[in-house]
């Protein structure tokens, strides 16, 4: 118990004490929400990634998908390396760097606003990212709950109310630098944490090759699960393998939370870094989640009333006969994981509601120093709200909460995706076009959430009608844009004006 709270307490040291260094670098709205663009590849790299996977990941997909599907999970950690990180990055990197700098834009609604010359966009759009976050937010206390009641048998609510003091603490005081650095010491816990599990979860297996023999012989005939598929290469259910795989990946390009990090980058050098480094971190922290996820069925998982396997259980009862060391490495882990991912949500979620509402509605000549004490109040406000519905959820074991993660993913990905890719690289997409889109994935999103068993059966997972309003808004804004009103094309020309600009650079970076 020592060595854990003590790991506890460095931890915690650690992250307020880098939040009331970089105090110095958030007296104004640039710093406070971007780091004044001046963000270098380790650490944007290091936040993207941490932001990407939290504890819901480590605790609640890892366990559900490695027991639905073997080991064939990994494959949604590749993906999230390949599509979620490393084509993410090539892709939307330095185009969003350079737009948003040119639009003078730091939050996607801010973006969609000047892009499309469209302030409803921008209202609309911050609703949309405010009220979807929030479940989102809550989402991440999940998976702590089972194990500090394993590690250290203290009340769930205790470690909401901890964990939301300490993020608070450092991002109020630090704002994006402050959060990008200990991203980067998150990360750094995240990858050394999950090679150790798995080193030492699979040698109560009796090793790799062992724990693989004991899964390829268990079969479910309740589950259509045959033997051998648990370690067969795409597993029992390809396809709704495939549907994890697509929004778990490509729904990080429409998240404002992800995309955020690259209008913070320092310059090119930097982007071509970042996405070495963010891929092989994706590569190793991902798929080693899910890859340890994959062997669940070896062990024991909790159960409902009527025999429901609950998913969230599997994870730390792989854990349970693991030293106290790595229970607090295991611990350092989820917090980091958990940790990060919130941080970077509510700096989003404020900087938002601040700028693309308060100030665009309320308080229109609202000076820097209030923007920022305004978006430092909200923080607390975002973070008090998820709480509570957290706590609500655990007491009353509200299922439906709990599955607003995957509700909230699709719809956020959903609506900002097609818009926001097509907005960078094409001149023809319309303001009508954004609307239908945002409008018909959020309703999509709600409506399987509220009448859920009205959708076909594919579509009724979460999940898979996420990935549907991704692949259905880069069809619908062409669609749309093909007969609807024209931007106009002065703005447009403005807009675009910024990749046609001239820069000199050295030998070393190009021989001309």
């Amino acid at each position: 118990m020592f060595i854990k709270i003590a790991m506890l307490v460095v931890f915690f040291g650690t992250m307020i004490g880098i939040g009331l260094y970089c105090r110095k670098h958030s007296t104004d709205v640039n710093g406070f929400v971007l780091g004044g663009r001046s963000v270098g590849p380790w650490l944007t790299a290091f936040a993207y990634g941490t932001s990407y996977f939290s504890a819901v990941v480590f605790v609640g997909y890892a366990g559900q998908f490695g027991w639905k599907y073997g080991i064939a999970a990994t494959w949604a950690g590749i993906g999230n390396a390949i599509i979620g990180s490393l084509l993410a990055w090539i892709i939307l990197g330095r185009r969003t760097r350079i737009m948003t700098q040119h639009l003078d834009s730091a939050t996607m609604p801010q973006f969609f606003s000047s892009r499309y010359n469209s302030q409803g966009l921008k209202l609309l759009s911050s609703a949309v990212i405010f009220i979807f976050l929030i479940p989102y937010t809550a989402s991440l206390y999940n998976g702590l709950s089972r194990l500090f009641g394993m590690a250290f048998d203290i009340p769930y609510e205790a470690c909401v109310i901890v964990m939301s003091i300490l993020t608070a603490i450092y991002v109020i005081a630090g704002g994006y630098m402050a959060t990008a650095i200990n991203d980067f010491i998150q990360g750094i816990v995240m990858i050394v944490g999950i090679i150790a599990v798995i080193i030492a979860v699979l040698s109560t297996q009796g090793g790799l090759t062992a724990a693989m023999d004991s899964l390829s012989r268990i079969s479910s005939g309740a589950e259509g699960i045959k033997q051998g598929a648990l370690t067969s290469f795409f597993g029992p259910d390809p396809i709704n393998l495939a549907g994890v795989v697509l929004l778990t990946s490509l729904g990080t390009w429409g998240l404002p939370q992800m995309v955020q990090k690259f209008y913070a980058i320092k310059n090119e050098k930097a982007i071509t870094k970042g996405t070495i480094i963010s891929t092989i971190f994706a590569l190793i922290v991902a798929g080693g989640c899910y890859f340890l996820g994959g062997f669940g069925r070896l062990f024991t998982p909790d159960t409902t009333a009527d025999g429901a396997v609950i998913f969230d259980s599997i994870v730390p009862n792989m854990l349970k006969g693991l030293p106290d060391v790595l229970i607090g490495v295991v611990i350092v882990l989820v917090l980091s994981a958990s940790m990060s991912t919130l941080s970077s949500l509510v700096l989003t979620s404020s900087s938002t509601l601040t700028l693309d509402f308060i100030k665009e509605k309320i308080h229109r000549n609202m000076n820097e120093k209030r923007q920022v004490f305004v978006m430092r109040v909200l923080i607390v406000v975002f973070i008090v709200i998820s709480s509570i519905i957290a706590i609500v959820q655990h007491q009353g074991s509200v299922s439906f909460i709990a599955q607003l993660m995957g509700v909230s993913w699709g719809a956020l990905a959903g609506a900002f995706l097609a818009p926001f890719l097509y907005g960078l690289y094409w001149k023809g997409v319309t303001k009508a076009a954004v609307w239908v889109n945002i409008l018909f994935s959020t309703v999509v999103m709600i409506a399987n959430m509220v009448v859920r068993n009205v959708f076909p059966t594919i579509l009724q997972s979460p999940i898979n009608s996420g990935a549907f309003c991704m692949l259905a808004g880069l069809v619908i804004v062409p669609v749309v844009s093909g007969f609807t009103k024209k931007p106009d094309e002065k703005m447009i020309e403005d807009v675009f004006s910024c990749y046609a600009q001239s820069v000199t650079v050295s030998v070393k970076e190009h021989m001309g």
